[in-house]
């Protein structure tokens, strides 16, 4: 196997488990907003941190325990917070929509702002400290295995599984779009995304 092979086929292992990140990309792509810039947020963030870990520079940061305690602690503040508005959205009045899309009434943030959705992406990115031990840690300790340009193919394969399975589930996402566009619909989505994001944060809380 090639290093770019094990790099794509050890990023998708690990990006594939539904998270936070995944969840929200998900909600972007039913909504029809910002798919593209979230898309390429969740990219760029875990592309950054990949490289860092294939520097060996963030293993600094995953082996810092306090750095560790604030992602952790502001992770699972930051999911109850959105999963709480999220719930709390779907028993508001949410008529049905005439395109079939969530794009009248069907948020759970303003985010009809580019800035909120690219702070929301990188916050729901970064905010977990399972990122850092998957990107730098795992997949940064396995590219240290590789030396020069065996090193990089390995690093651009894990990004190219990012790539791919961000984009893929954003765009994805727009085709089942009709079937949330009734008010039945956007509740139901809505109470899917709290259930995540309570879950997610009962399960940090857990392992913490």
């Amino acid at each position: 196997m090639t290093p770019f092979v094990e790099g794509l086929a050890l990023g998708a292992s690990l990006i594939i488990a539904i998270g936070a990140q995944n969840a929200f990309v998900i909600q972007q792509g039913i909504l029809r907003e910002h798919v593209f810039l979230v898309a390429s947020v969740c990219t760029l963030v875990d592309a950054v941190l990949i490289s860092l870990g294939a520097a060996g520079i963030g293993s600094l940061i995953a082996t810092n325990e306090t750095l560790r305690f604030m992602a952790l602690w502001g992770g699972i503040l930051f999911l109850l917070g959105y999963a709480t508005v999220s719930l709390v959205s779907s028993f508001r009045n949410m008529p049905d929509s005439k395109d079939g899309s969530l794009n009248e009434g069907g948020r759970s943030f303003p985010l009809d702002s580019r800035n909120t959705a690219a702070a929301t992406a990188a916050s729901l990115s970064l905010l977990n400290p399972h990122v850092y031990l998957d990107t730098v840690v795992l997949l940064g300790g396995i590219a240290a295995q590789y030396e020069g340009t065996g090193r990089i193919y390995f690093t651009v394969g894990a990004i190219a599984a990012s790539v791919i399975w961000f984009y893929g589930i954003g765009y994805g996402a727009t085709r089942v779009a009709p079937w949330f566009g009734s008010s039945k619909g956007k509740r139901i989505l809505h109470r899917i995304i709290a259930f995540i994001m309570f879950l997610l944060a009962g399960m940090m809380m857990f392992n913490a």
